[in-house]
């Protein structure tokens, strides 16, 4: 290896680190920013914005604590999130199975479709499905979210589960067929355990999606008892426009949740993938 070639690596390194560093802060410093303002006070957050608080203002985080309303909001966002992780999961992975190990008339044209609802802005549906909901009593009702973003999550869920069941061999199903499964015996005691990594990334989609949905409850949701917290969030930060710091810890925790979702269900994926290779 010459002088020259050792010398252009090592600038390509020291480059992709920069880089990287450049990536990695503008991830970090909003975040240590949203934190750690929380435990200051206003004055504090205009002069010394990413230094340590000095004294510390635990009682944002705690007053949110002690709030009834922030624990609501939390649990409608779970409630939805779920109930719309469930449906959009179980709907995709039974459509993907017929789509991906079955061969009729027609079924590129429906999984074209599908595809073609990845390009639909959820925006220009918002009038027309609020008609619809209020026509089908859905307006104040969870299921008048749930069920229309279970619907918008259909397209990418199908995509990529048909993809995986799609690399599954046919050996494994004719060994199963031997061994006495039927069709649905073959999807839900073979299929779905072997597609535990594909299940745990549209799961992690649905989950996200649904958490920072935020024009959907806004217009379904006229009674407060139901708002989520990225409407709660708005309503907030209207409230305590004044308080800069309360925004920023209300804004943190509501984050937490969906966080914690995204770090059990990377192990989950993690050990799917790790299980799967030693079978």
């Amino acid at each position: 290896m010459t002088a020259t070639t050792s010398r252009a690596q090592r600038t390509r390194s020291l480059v992709l680190h920069l880089i990287c560093i450049g990536v990695g802060a503008l991830i970090v410093v909003p975040v240590w920013f949203g934190v750690i303002g929380g435990f200051k006070d206003n004055g504090q957050l205009s002069t010394n914005p990413l230094g340590l608080p000095d004294p510390w203002v635990p009682s944002n985080y705690t007053d949110l604590f002690a709030s009834g309303v922030f624990w609501r909001q939390l649990g409608n966002s779970l409630l939805i999130a779920v109930s719309s992780t469930v449906i959009v999961v179980g709907a995709a992975a039974m459509a993907a199975f017929v789509f991906a190990r079955y061969a009729f008339r027609g079924r590129e044209f429906l999984v074209t479709l599908f595809a073609i609802g990845l390009m639909f802005p959820f925006a220009v549906a918002i009038l027309p499905l609020f008609v619809l909901l209020r026509g089908l009593g859905l307006l104040d009702n969870p299921l008048g979210v749930i069920l229309p973003q279970a619907a918008f999550g259909l397209p990418i869920t199908i995509i990529i589960l048909r993809q995986f069941f799609r690399t599954i061999p046919a050996e494994v199903e004719e060994a199963a067929v031997l061994d006495g499964c039927g069709s649905f015996g073959f999807f839900w005691r073979v299929l779905l355990p072997m597609a535990r990594p594909a299940l745990a990334t549209v799961s992690v989609l649905a989950v996200v999606t649904s958490w920072n949905n935020f024009m959907l409850p806004l217009v379904v949701f006229s009674d407060q008892s139901w708002w989520t917290l990225p409407v709660g969030v708005q309503a907030f930060q209207g409230q305590y426009a004044d308080d800069t710091a309360r925004v920023l810890a209300y804004v943190v925790l509501s984050m937490i949740p969906a966080l914690g979702f995204y770090a059990v269900a990377e192990r989950q994926l993690i050990g799917g993938l790790t299980g799967s290779v030693k079978g």
